[in-house]
């Protein structure tokens, strides 16, 4: 076994796929530059990003599948597991050698783990657009900070690019480091070191909120309250519909 060392994008995915078929090489380990250990005994090679082969081989499989299923190895990618990557890249070589759709072979281990890592990446996509909150800095910027399990903020900027069109927001990953500005005119991927040089969030991570958002706050709080029926409590089913996790998101909560 080869291991194929690559910058952990999905472009570089998708580079290490090209290289497998250009090199003939396909019993290969991926393994990202940021955990690579060297092995003395173990033969690496190191895979440049590249974009045109990268599109070659999403074509390749937009051809071989449709746009959505060759979408969904991206989506399993931001799953970031090693075992589901590692099974994406055995799945595109057997698709792409056999020429045929395996992904709904069940029966296939690869594709099983493909299928259960995509349903767990949808859900929490979904989770993650039904459970965040925006609240308003003094600056006039409305800002979400979230953890979410998976890499998915990628897939839901488009669902709140058309929801708030004419506002400035920022959505903050912090567990990756990273967020996505929208500006009214477009989006920008920010890095933690230019959101603390704009001063959007802090050092101190504590933002001053506009002291509309606080009334509001409060009042959505207290109607929260009100509604909520002792007699009527079902936690069991509260939790399992809103898990606790997902609480530091929603202002009721907190």
């Amino acid at each position: 076994m080869i291991q194929y060392i690559y910058d952990g994008s999905f472009g570089g995915f998708l580079c290490c796929v090209f290289e497998c078929f250009e090199r003939r090489e396909f019993d290969v380990q991926l393994i990202t530059e940021k955990v690579f250990a060297p092995d003395f005994f173990a033969l690496s090679k190191t895979i440049v990003s590249d974009k045109a082969k990268a599109k070659r081989v999403l074509d390749g499989l937009t051809k071989s599948l449709d746009a959505s299923r060759a979408k969904d190895f991206f989506r399993v990618f931001l799953s970031e597991d090693p075992i589901a990557i590692q099974n994406a890249l055995g799945l595109i070589i057997q698709i792409f050698q056999k020429k045929e759709n395996i992904l709904e072979n069940y029966g296939e281990e690869k594709a099983l783990y493909f299928s259960q890592t995509l349903k767990k990446v949808g859900r929490e996509r979904h989770r993650m657009k039904a459970f965040i909150r925006f609240e308003k800095s003094s600056n006039g910027m409305f800002f979400a900070v979230i953890a979410p399990d998976f890499n998915v903020l990628p897939l839901i900027i488009d669902f709140f690019t058309k929801r708030y069109t004419d506002q400035t927001w920022l959505i903050y990953d912090e567990k990756r480091h990273y967020g996505i500005l929208y500006d009214k005119t477009g989006i920008s991927e920010i890095e933690i070191s230019e959101l603390d040089a704009n001063a959007i969030i802090p050092s101190n991570e504590v933002v001053v909120l506009d002291l509309e958002e606080q009334k509001y706050q409060q009042l959505w709080k207290s109607y929260f309250k009100s509604t909520n029926i002792e007699a009527r409590k079902n936690m069991k089913l509260h939790l399992r519909h809103v898990p606790k996790r997902y609480w530091r998101y929603l202002t009721e909560k907190k």
